[in-house]
């Protein structure tokens, strides 16, 4: 195999979840996922198409309806000013995985730099190294639980032989978020460079700050048609979709025939019945996403205070996403404390250093908790196994 491959490391989240898979005792908060299923309509759309025969293969950029869905819905959630978003631009993915993957595959050649925000979820940074990429982490920093970027150096980091920048906002696991004069210096400097920016942007609708379009800032609300910019989406986070493996990328119009033909040495097409399904999520968005929204909204606001009250413990809340990032002073080793704690506590949780390649000492010591759960008491009750482990276990070496 590739020595690209071999390099690979196991999922530091799946070797958490294996250690608690088959034990109805332990509150799994691992996946960034909700516990809510799809809603029944949604359903339904995908049933009505099985149950009308499609299911044969679709064109590889997706249907026509559901790139005309995807195209009304972006461009709708974009700023006064901002470029429409035509069909010429979107394509269909089977999820947003393999959304990133293949934009990954578009730009990369063995040997490219690639410069990658830290701390993210660790296919961004796994995606170009399997492309042979030299992938370069610049890392945003903790200040109180909460995260900060320093722009002068991540700017410093964007040279002109820079071919990609990879970034997530709001971002997995941490919550931040960028902010539009960001977006804006970003945009203007990768201009310069001729750097290719890919926005990982599937959590743009689960923001909590007061927006005119409820969405976090969006690059599409500064870029041109053709800057060299492509952005990321998913029905998996706000339609309650994650196994339909359903996802969207919005691309300069030049580049989208080229993806097609990629699309075709990857998945061929997405599965009508899941695109029909897709189709009906966004043309009842407002029947999900702000009820979502709402209700994440509250998880957060239900286990942030709480975690904030347990001593050794550094938290703030996250303007976007479904996860609180905190750091438990005492135990810098997050794989074996959360491995830990499956095992001890009966609570499952994902290890900070899975989303933060090689960090250093002042990195150490976070876990992500996925709040995302229809029932608030879980969020209390994993609290007090926290709390409860934490009054029992022998501290690791301090932080």
């Amino acid at each position: 195999m590739r020595q690209a491959v071999l390099n690979l490391e196991e999922s530091m989240i799946r070797q958490v979840a294996n250690a608690g898979m088959g034990r109805a005792d332990v509150l799994k908060f691992w996946f960034g996922e909700s516990d809510e299923v799809t809603p029944a309509f949604i359903r339904q759309a995908a049933a009505d198409s099985l149950s009308s025969g499609e299911t044969f293969y679709a064109h590889n950029l997706g249907l026509p309806e559901l790139r005309q869905a995807i195209a009304a819905y972006c461009t709708a959630r974009r700023t006064a000013g901002a470029a429409p978003i035509g069909t010429d631009r979107i394509a269909v993915t089977a999820g947003g995985v393999n959304a990133l993957m293949l934009a990954i595959q578009a730009l990369v050649d063995a040997g490219d730099r690639v410069v990658v925000l830290t701390p993210v979820w660790p296919n961004l940074t796994a995606q170009p190294a399997i492309m042979g990429a030299q992938v370069h982490c610049v890392s945003l920093k903790p200040a109180g639980g909460d995260w900060q970027l320093d722009m002068d150096e991540l700017l410093a980091a964007i040279s002109p032989g820079t071919r990609l920048l990879v970034l997530n906002a709001p971002n997995n696991p941490t919550g931040w978020t960028l902010s539009r004069p960001e977006q804006a210096r970003l945009l203007a400097h990768c201009r310069q460079t001729g750097t290719w920016i890919l926005a990982d942007e599937v959590y743009e609708r689960l923001y909590y700050e007061a927006t005119p379009n409820g969405c976090a800032p969006s690059f599409l609300d500064l870029a041109e048609p053709e800057d060299r910019l492509v952005v990321v989406h998913s029905f998996s986070k706000s339609f309650l979709m994650t196994g339909w493996r359903l996802g969207w990328l919005v691309m300069p119009a030049s580049m989208t025939p080229h993806m097609g033909k990629l699309i075709e040495f990857n998945t061929s097409c997405s599965p009508v019945f899941v695109q029909r399904a897709g189709v009906v999520a966004l043309e009842r968005t407002d029947e999900v996403t702000p009820q979502v929204v709402a209700h994440l909204k509250a998880c957060r606001d239900t286990l942030i205070p709480l975690l904030q009250a347990v001593p050794g413990v550094q938290v703030a809340p996250a303007k976007g996403g479904m996860y609180a990032f905190f750091r438990l002073a005492g135990h810098p080793d997050s794989l074996e404390t959360a491995k830990r704690l499956v095992v001890e506590a009966g609570l499952g949780l994902a290890p900070g250093n899975a989303f933060m390649p090689d960090p250093s000492p002042d990195l150490q010591g976070w876990l992500r908790w996925c709040f995302a759960s229809q029932d608030l008491g879980r969020l209390r009750l994993g609290v007090q196994r926290l709390t409860g482990w934490l009054g029992q276990s022998t501290p690791g070496p301090g932080l």
